[in-house]
């Protein structure tokens, strides 16, 4: 018999944890960092779980209320949607079994369908959500681009021979110029990564949002035992660093930069070649470097992050319309609001389309 929870990540964080340790997960799975993501999309946070004796479907999500965005209509009190996380959760699995799967994938809809859940836009995890993807038809998911992770298995000789020559001529300047790295206990160097970071976003003229806040970062450093701190020093003086995350074999890069007067010796390739020998004596599989901006595999941050490994991933999104009927009652109110008609909003690439600000060019 099917059994269906829905779990908050604080009140239930036992069982939480609890189903974790069936499943193979990474960081932006574990509870508190799916809490520390809804207090920065001023969201709730949750989990869904349908187990069936132990055969296991689970996914972390964060749920935003319609109401704000047509504050003068009564009947959407109760009518809400949901996205993942910042990073990579999605939906994992504890067999491979399609039948379950696909079982499974339509009670959680109809979990969330009970929870007035009227949308859903999930990022799957490029390696822990294959079988899902592999047991649902390519109606229930959309492919959004590849990541990259450098193979931790091969040798130490392989990893130098999967880098692209112009990074090994990269990595081997910065050596010669005397750079040098280690990994730090993140939260006691907080303040040496901020100002990189910092100075980083101010840079590239980042968005307010990546800039996040004092919780959000005391929070994220309070996962310490996931958490780490790479800096690249060059005679004593900081000129790069990254936080990453450690969990289940699976290392993540989250947040990182380098200060501008490093920028012309690109002390970050020296960073990252130095973080993969180190994950990987740590016996870790993946180093996970993520994809291009939007997916695309054609733009300079997702030919940089190839540079350092042949292995990629396939990147999926869900996007689910869980309760038409609203979906389409909510689409048509936004494209009303906004001037433009109904079918150009669903036409378009934002999803939902009823959060959409604008038909996408």
């Amino acid at each position: 018999m099917v059994d269906l929870q829905i779990l908050h990540p604080e009140r239930d964080r036992s069982r939480w944890n609890e189903v974790l340790s069936q499943l193979r997960y990474d960081a932006y799975h574990l509870p508190e960092y799916v809490q520390l993501e809804a207090i920065r999309m001023q969201s709730e946070a949750e989990a869904i779980v349908v187990a069936d004796g132990d055969r296991v479907m689970f996914l972390p999500y964060l749920v935003r209320s319609c109401c704000e965005l047509f504050p003068d209509v009564e009947d959407t009190e109760n009518t809400f949607d949901v996205i993942s996380p910042y990073g990579y959760p999605g939906v994992l699995t504890s067999t491979t079994d399609g039948t379950f799967i696909r079982g499974a994938w339509e009670a959680l809809k109809g979990g969330l369908g009970d929870r007035g859940i009227c949308a859903a836009f999930l990022r799957l995890h490029p390696m822990l959500s294959e079988a899902f993807v592999q047991a649902l038809p390519e109606t229930e998911w959309v492919a959004n681009g590849k990541t990259v992770s450098v193979d931790l298995m091969i040798t130490e000789q392989e990893l130098w021979a999967h880098t692209r020559k112009g990074h090994q001529s990269t990595i081997n300047k910065t050596k010669r110029l005397g750079f040098e790295h280690r990994i730090v206990p993140a939260k006691e160097n907080f303040d040496l990564f901020w100002s990189v970071y910092k100075e980083t976003m101010d840079r590239v003229s980042a968005q307010q949002a990546y800039y996040f806040n004092g919780d959000y970062f005391d929070r994220l450093l309070n996962m310490d035992r996931h958490m780490q701190l790479c800096l690249t020093e060059l005679e004593g003086d900081l000129a790069a660093a990254c936080l990453f995350f450690e969990c289940n074999g699976i290392v993540q890069m989250h947040l990182g930069g380098t200060k501008s007067e490093y920028m012309s010796q690109s002390p970050f390739n020296g960073l990252i070649d130095y973080v993969r020998y180190w994950a990987k004596a740590r016996g870790n599989e993946f180093l996970h470097l993520g994809g291009g901006i939007g997916g695309s595999t054609e733009d300079s941050l997702f030919k940089f992050k190839s540079g350092f490994s042949r292995q990629q991933h396939d990147f999926y999104t869900v996007r689910c319309i869980v309760d038409p009927v609203q979906y389409q009652t909510l689409v048509e109110r936004r494209a009303q609001a906004i001037g433009q008609t109904s079918h150009a909003l669903i036409q378009g690439h934002f999803f939902p389309a009823y959060r959409a600000s604008a038909i996408a060019a």
